[in-house]
């Protein structure tokens, strides 16, 4: 009777067909035994049926934590920010205006100074190739590691 699993990828080589039933079985699982998952996922889509609260890791630094809600409906980090533009709309009419970051993905083992997304960041200032952000809270329960993210949350506001 375990309180947390850790589910890393878990439907990821499922088939198609087989996903949803997975699905389904570890949401009954998490209601009926009081489960809690660390679900660990590339696919934002599936994060989103499983997940209260997520955290987005970028070169394997959190960036973004937060409610589910607040983090998919306003993103405060670049990359978060450019994770949510690319997921795909079943809107045919609907097209895709947000910009996708260039360059190539750094190497983890040897990742840039400072804040990682910054060789790709499209607002990427001087103190983000030489400072590590700190996971700041920036509204209550939503955090994250962004210089610049503040700009963010005065746009929404």
């Amino acid at each position: 009777h375990p309180e947390l699993i850790v589910a890393d990828e878990p439907i990821a080589m499922a088939d198609v067909s087989v996903r949803s039933i997975l699905l389904d079985l570890m949401m009954t699982m998490k209601k009926e035994f009081d489960l809690t998952y660390l679900f660990i996922t590339h696919d934002l889509a599936t994060a989103k049926y499983v997940c209260d609260r997520i955290g987005i890791l970028y070169l394997g630094k959190m960036c973004e934590m937060g409610n589910l809600h607040d983090v998919y409906e306003q993103p405060l980090h670049p990359y978060t920010q450019a994770l949510m533009a690319a997921v795909p709309v079943p809107d045919p009419t609907q097209r895709r205006t947000a910009k996708m970051p260039e360059g190539e993905i750094p190497n983890p083992i040897n990742p840039p100074s400072g804040c990682r997304f910054h060789p790709r960041c499209p607002i990427a200032q001087e103190i983000c190739s030489k400072e590590v952000p700190l996971m700041r809270e920036l509204r209550p329960g939503h955090q994250a590691a962004c210089h610049l993210a503040e700009q963010f949350l005065h746009k929404v506001n």
